[in-house]
C-alpha cells in the first residue's frame, strides 16, 4: 500500500525509500529473473518425473516471474519519479505485487501441507496427493489471489499527479484517504486473514507435525534410513524463509491501515510506519530470490532422494505382489516423495546455474 498518501501535517521521513527501492529491486530483478527462468527451463525441458509438489512449484515460479518482469518499470519510476507507462500498467504492476506475495504464501503453504500429508498420514493421503487434485488446488489459489489482488491494484488512482501544476505522473503512492476508509480497509482485513494469517498458521502447524513425526525412529526405519538431519534442515529453512519474507510486511500493513483510517493517530505512529514500510516491502519482494533456493541447503539429500526413490519403487513392485506395505514403509516413502518433488528440481536448477 502507498505510504506517501498520508495527509497528516507531519514531516515526511521516508525519502530514503527511493534509493532503497532502486538498489533492492535491481538486485531482485537480476537474481530473481535468472533463477526463476532457469527453474522454468528445468520444469519444462529437463524434469521427467513430476508429482503434485512440482505442480505447486511450477505455479510458484510463474507467480514470481510475472512480478519480476515488472521490476524494471518500478526501478525506472523510482529513479525518475515519473511514470510514463500509462494508467493500466500502473494498476497492473500494483496488482502483480499482491498476486506474487499472496500467491507465493499460498503455494508455499500447499507445498508444506503436501509434505505434511506425505509424512504424517502417508496411507490415508495417497488418494488426495495426486497431480489432478494439485492442479485443481492451484486453480483455486489463482482464483482467490486474483479476486483479492486485482481490485486492490485497480483501486489505485492511477498514473496521475497529486498536484495539478506538476506534469509528472505518479504510481504506487497515491491511494486516497477516502479509498482507504471506503474500500481498502476491508481489503486489508480479507487479504490479511485469507492470504497471510491462515497460511502462516498452516505452515507452522504442518512443520511442527512433520518435525514431531520425524523424531520417531520407526518413521524412516524401513525407507532406507534417510538423513533426517537434512530433512529437518529443509523444513526449518522453508519455515524461516516464509516468516522472514512475509511477516514484517503484513504486520506493518495492519498498523499502516490503522493509521490511514485514523484508528491510530499521531505523528509518531505515522513516522514509524513510514520508516518500516519500505524496509518490509523490500524484504517481501526478496521472496522471488528465495523461492528457487529454499532447499539449497539440502543438496546432498537431493541426490540421495533420487537414488532411493528409484530403489524403493523397484522394491515396492515386488512387495505389493505379496502383501500390503506397512504404515512405517508408507511414511518413509512419503518422506522420499515429498522431498524428491521439491529437491530434485532445485538440484537441477543449481547444476545449470553453475555451468
Amino acid at each position: 500500500m502507498a505510504v506517501s498518501g498520508i495527509n497528516y501535517a507531519c514531516p515526511k521521513n521516508d525519502d530514503f525509500k527511493y534509493n532503497l527501492y532502486i538498489i533492492v529491486f535491481s538486485i531482485v530483478f537480476v537474481v530473481g529473473f535468472i533463477t526463476n527462468m532457469a527453474a522454468m527451463y528445468i520444469f519444462l525441458c529437463s524434469l521427467k518425473l513430476r508429482n503434485e509438489t512440482t505442480t505447486y512449484m511450477i505455479n510458484l515460479v510463474v507467480s514470481d516471474l510475472l512480478f519480476v518482469l515488472t521490476l524494471p518499470m518500478r526501478v525506472f519510476y523510482f529513479i525518475n519519479r515519473d511514470w510514463p507507462f500509462g494508467v493500466v500498467l500502473c494498476k497492473l504492476s500494483v496488482s502483480l505485487f499482491y498476486i506474487n506475495m499472496y500467491g507465493s504464501m499460498l503455494f508455499l503453504t500447499c507445498i508444506s501441507v503436501d509434505r505434511f500429508l506425505a509424512i504424517v498420514y502417508p496411507f490415508p493421503s495417497r488418494m488426495l496427493r495426486t497431480k489432478g487434485k494439485a492442479k485443481a488446488v492451484c486453480f483455486g489459489v489463482w482464483a482467490l489471489v486474483l479476486a483479492g489482488s486485482l481490485p486492490t491494484g485497480f483501486l489505485l488512482d492511477g498514473a496521475t499527479s497529486p498536484n495539478s501544476s506538476d506534469t509528472k505522473q505518479y504510481c504506487f503512492e497515491n491511494f486516497s484517504s477516502k479509498q482507504w476508509k471506503l474500500h481498502l480497509s476491508k481489503v486489508v482485513i480479507f487479504i490479511e486473514t485469507v492470504g497471510f494469517l491462515i497460511p502462516l498458521l498452516l505452515n507452522v502447524f504442518c512443520s511442527a507435525m512433520v518435525l514431531r513425526t520425524l523424531r520417531h525412529p520407526q518413521t524412516l526405519g524401513r525407507g532406507g534410513k534417510l538423513n533426517k538431519t537434512k530433512i529437518l534442515h529443509m523444513i526449518v529453512v522453508h519455515l524461516l524463509i516464509f516468516c522472514f519474507c512475509f511477516i514484517p510486511y503484513n504486520v506493518n500493513l495492519v498498523f499502516y491501515a490503522m493509521v490511514r483510517t485514523k484508528i491510530i493517530k499521531g505523528c509518531f505512529a505515522e513516522s514509524v510506519v513510514r520508516i518500516i514500510y519500505p524496509v518490509a516491502l523490500c524484504i517481501a519482494v526478496s521472496n522471488c530470490c528465495f523461492d528457487p533456493i529454499v532447499y539449497y541447503f539440502t543438496s546432498e539429500t537431493i541426490q540421495n532422494s533420487i537414488r532411493r526413490k528409484s530403489q524403493m519403487n523397484r522394491s515396492l513392485d515386488v512387495r505389493f505382489s505379496e502383501a500390503l506395505p506397512s504404515e512405517a514403509t508408507l511414511r518413509a516413502n512419503g518422506v522420499a516423495s515429498a522431498i524428491f518433488g521439491q529437491e530434485s528440481v532445485i538440484k537441477l536448477l543449481f547444476m545449470n546455474l553453475m555451468r
